[in-house]
């Protein structure tokens, strides 16, 4: 990976990418995004891939939707920055993870994936 891997000092991140529509292509992007934080030496959480994974939350039920946003917004408290992966839009659900991240004085990154193709 990089020379962060030995780093102990990692930064804590809310990762923001597109989840639902093209739910198997969203999720290759999110993975990827994943590994890019990694790389910088960001602590990642995605809580939109986490949560939604069978067995743990269903995305289609609004109230465990509900459940997974509350639980990634609590983590968010503790984080230091939200970093937004672009390259496949800006999705509802990001913009309000974008605006939670101003509305508690968090850092907001912009990032794309270098030869990602939408």
């Amino acid at each position: 990976m990089s020379a962060a891997a030995s780093d102990p000092e990692w930064r804590l991140v809310i990762l923001e990418s597109p989840y639902a529509g093209e739910v198997e292509r969203n999720v290759a992007y999110a993975r990827a995004a994943l590994r890019d934080c990694l790389k910088r030496g960001d602590a990642p959480a995605a809580s939109h891939l986490l949560y939604t994974q069978p067995g743990v939350l269903d995305d289609d039920d609004p109230a465990e939707r509900a459940t997974g946003i509350g639980a990634g917004l609590a983590w968010g408290r503790k984080a230091e920055a939200t970093v937004v992966y672009t390259d496949r839009g800006v999705s509802r659900g990001m913009v309000a993870g974008i605006e939670r991240a101003h509305a508690d004085g968090r850092p907001v990154e912009y990032r794309t994936l270098e030869g990602w193709k939408p």
